[in-house]
């Protein structure tokens, strides 16, 4: 379930992983430095771009985010309430594209690659003793986690709405944590078992 790639002969998918996510956090920390809507629409409009450029569909990037809809449907609300709609548009604006991001990785990158891409970056800490294959499994799994998570929340949400629960916030919320707890402990097992 954690290996989401998507093989497709296209220019990010050539890229080196360690370029991609070097990428990624570049643009969500200016994302989240630069408090501007114009910056943000941009930013979405790169995505879909990208998207493109990957050969993946609109679709696909609307994946990444369809799930996460009433998480932001509570944020906008919040903001609408304590701020301003704006506010709430532009907060919701710049997670969408975070997800999209991340889903954007993790289409077009291996997990294997991403792991070797993390790690040579982090090479130059091995000197201070640091151990960077669990560094480089830990961001690889946190990274990878963004689009899983997106997934179990959209199948329980569909599975909740077959029962008639879709308003309600805690029968889509309770079984999502209990999956991914699931999730971690089987992927916890699998690193014990290979003597990670």
């Amino acid at each position: 379930m954690l290996d989401l790639y998507v093989a497709r002969d296209s220019p990010l998918h050539a890229l080196a992983p360690g370029w991609k996510i070097l990428a990624l956090a570049i643009v969500c920390s200016v994302l989240f430095a630069i408090d501007h809507i114009a910056l943000s629409l941009g930013a979405l409009c790169g995505t879909l771009v990208l998207y493109r450029v990957a050969r993946l569909s609109v679709a696909m990037a609307w994946q990444q985010v369809r799930p996460a809809w009433w998480i932001f449907g509570l944020i906008f609300v919040a903001q609408l309430v304590f701020n301003s709609w704006l506010i709430g548009l532009f907060v919701i604006l710049r997670f969408a594209v975070l997800l999209m991001l991340a889903g954007l990785l993790t289409l077009t990158t291996k997990s294997s690659d991403m792991i070797d891409g993390i790690e040579a970056g982090l090479t130059p800490l091995r000197r201070f003793g640091f151990r960077t294959e669990g560094i480089s499994l830990a961001i690889s799994l946190t990274l990878r986690f963004i689009p899983v998570l997106t997934q179990v929340v959209q199948e329980v949400r569909e599975a909740q709405n077959t029962r008639g629960l879709e308003r309600n916030p805690f029968a889509i919320a309770i079984p999502s944590i209990v999956r991914t707890i699931k999730i971690s402990e089987e992927i916890s097992d699998a690193i014990d078992a290979r003597g990670f």
